[in-house]
C-alpha cells in the first residue's frame, strides 16, 4: 500500500506528492519514526529550534492513517511503548 508523509507544522502542511510503498502501517510508522529521529538530529547540530513538527501518514484517499509527532521519537530515559522490543 501506498503512503504519504506530510510534514504538519506551526506554519501549516508540507505536503509528500510521492510516497512510499510499505506492506503494513506499521512498517510505514516504522519509517516515519526513523525519519523524524533523522531530521530532529540535523536540526539540533544546526541549533534550530524542534518544536511541533508530526508526520501526517495518510493513505492515497488522503485519510490520516496516523500521526507520529516529532516530540516522540526522542529518548530521554526508555522507547515509548509502541516502539519497545519485546523480550
Amino acid at each position: 500500500m501506498r503512503y504519504y508523509f506530510h510534514v504538519r507544522t506551526h506554519d501549516g502542511l508540507a505536503l509528500d506528492p510521492e510516497g512510499a510503498e510499505f506492506e503494513t502501517l506499521q512498517a510505514a510508522c516504522d519509517e516515519a519514526f526513523q525519519a523524524a529521529r533523522e531530521i530532529l538530529a540535523d536540526r539540533l547540530l544546526r541549533g534550530e529550534v524542534i518544536d511541533g513538527e508530526v508526520f501526517e501518514i495518510t493513505l492515497e484517499n488522503g485519510e490520516i492513517a496516523k500521526t507520529v509527532p516529532f516530540r516522540d521519537v526522542v529518548r530521554f530515559d526508555e522507547a515509548p511503548r509502541l516502539y519497545r522490543k519485546s523480550e
